[in-house]
């Protein structure tokens, strides 16, 4: 399987998934014209990944902001990495980055921590 790489630009967050060694980045804004057409192939690229993924998957994101629409969108992306899980012999760390003066951006990481039910390491950057 390829890593995932996609590309930062201002409405789109950059994405970096490398099922070698399972660590997984996403950042930036998120807020592109078709969410849909955004975030299909990554949520198709992680529905191969839970097939076979490494024995530890990380999982980082420090998003600045995302819209409503993307909002759904990485609710998916959560409820996608949380098959691994729950598999046995595998792990799933998530650690949720937010800007030290972006309270809410704290908030929201304990909303999908608590929607998802996977633990999350929430840190102040």
């Amino acid at each position: 399987m390829k890593t995932l790489l996609i590309e930062k630009t201002r409405q789109t967050p950059y994405v970096d998934f490398n099922p070698e060694n399972g660590l997984f980045k996403i950042g930036g804004r998120s807020i592109p014209e078709n969410t849909f057409a955004f975030y299909e192939s990554i949520i198709a690229w992680l529905d191969e990944y839970v097939k076979q993924p490494a024995d530890t998957t990380r999982f980082e994101v420090h998003l600045e902001y995302f819209n409503t629409s993307s909002s759904k969108f990485i609710l998916e992306l959560f409820r996608k990495l949380r098959q691994i899980d729950q598999l046995p012999e595998k792990k799933l760390e998530v650690v949720w980055y937010y800007d030290k003066d972006d309270e809410e951006m704290m908030e929201t990481g304990e909303d999908y921590r608590d929607l998802t039910e996977i633990p999350f390491d929430i840190r102040e950057v």
